[in-house]
């Protein structure tokens, strides 16, 4: 049966606008990139055209850092298609081709001036920006607070422990294996989202890396990384949505598992079979670090977590704009039939 997933490959985060189109659609023979100020109009495509094939072909849905009410792009990978919005297209996408669909529709959009709109949008989104990258300077000194307590040989050897359990009866495969890079969730104008519970229902192995900020979570998840490349699995890295260079999971899908980071804004526990907790903090870190630094982590959790509201405050104001902007933008039925007949064209091709 054809299965149907879903992740994020753009964000909002401390580094700003992060997209990893380009890492997950490597010599697709097309890129068909939609071009229209609405982004209304722009799912509204996407969407139908998963409807069209998702019953036949396996499906990846982009979701939006824009909102939820927005998706980015579909990809029919057994086709080598992807169908893409604009704002995540770059000079790097193979076969790109773009369809203007103001030739589609009948509105008049020549006469829409938005630009001061545009503007806001703009400056909100830098500002949000701006507090998440302050809020990650923050929470490097919460980082500080844990790496000075931490056993490091300890973390290096549960590394090494876990990576022998995993592969020591798993045979190599005889083939260069590939990565694709890809978020979870990110920061939205609905808040700080993630598609966890979607992802892990589609494996039978997950592990939960709980811990702190600076017990190594990701550098665990970066070893067991290299160790499946090492054995030629391919896999798919999903970037902490706010500090991008920090990993949140590592998948293998050949496997059916993934190790992720488990804690907040993105907690889980395990809750059944083929589900397993990994504490870094218990392992690794000299015991009662919580109680005896108590009262510098509660200041600068305090500190990040109100940098991170700002953020997500400013995304909603941009996300609300946007909302308003949406409002001017309209297209037919038989107008969308025309596109997708259209682009349909171009998947046979």
């Amino acid at each position: 049966m054809p299965r149907k997933t879903g992740y994020y490959v753009s964000g909002n985060t401390a580094e700003g606008f992060v997209n990893f189109l380009s890492t997950n659609t490597p010599n697709f023979h097309h890129h068909i990139i939609l071009k229209h100020p609405s982004n209304k109009i722009k799912t509204a495509i996407i969407n139908e055209i998963i409807k069209k094939y998702e019953t036949d072909h396996d499906i990846e849905v982009l979701y939006s850092s824009i909102g939820k009410e927005y998706v980015e792009g579909v990809i029919i990978r057994d086709k080598k298609v992807a169908i893409i919005d604009e704002r995540i297209a770059t000079a790097d996408l193979s076969g790109s081709f773009e369809i203007d669909l103001a030739l589609f529709i009948s509105q008049d959009i020549t006469n829409i001036d938005l630009s001061e709109d545009l503007n806001k949008v703009n400056q909100l989104t830098q500002k949000a920006y701006d507090n998440f990258e302050t809020g990650l300077k923050v929470h490097d000194d919460l980082e500080e607070v844990y790496i000075k307590e931490m056993n490091f040989d300890a973390a290096n050897n549960l590394a090494d422990d876990f990576i022998e359990t995993i592969f020591k009866y798993v045979p190599k495969q005889n083939k260069e294996a590939s990565a694709v890079h890809r978020l979870f969730g990110t920061n939205t104008r609905d808040g700080v989202v993630n598609v966890v519970p979607e992802i892990l229902s589609q494996l039978s192995k997950k592990y939960f890396i709980k811990g702190r900020a600076g017990t190594g979570k990701s550098t665990f998840m970066k070893k067991v990384m290299s160790a499946a490349q090492d054995h030629g699995f391919d896999v798919e890295l999903y970037h902490c949505s706010f500090d991008p260079n920090s990993a949140d999971m590592v998948l293998i899908r050949e496997l059916e598992f993934c190790i992720f980071d488990s804690t907040d804004p993105h907690e889980f526990f395990p809750t059944g079979p083929g589900e397993e907790e990994i504490d870094m903090y218990e392992k690794t870190v000299t015991p009662g670090t919580d109680e005896k630094y108590e009262k510098e982590i509660t200041e600068i959790n305090t500190r990040y977590k109100s940098y991170m509201k700002k953020g997500v405050v400013e995304l909603k104001a941009a996300g609300d704009i946007i909302q308003k902007m949406e409002q001017k933008y309209t297209m037919e039925p038989r107008e969308m039939e025309k596109v997708i007949s259209f682009i349909s064209g171009k998947i046979i091709e």
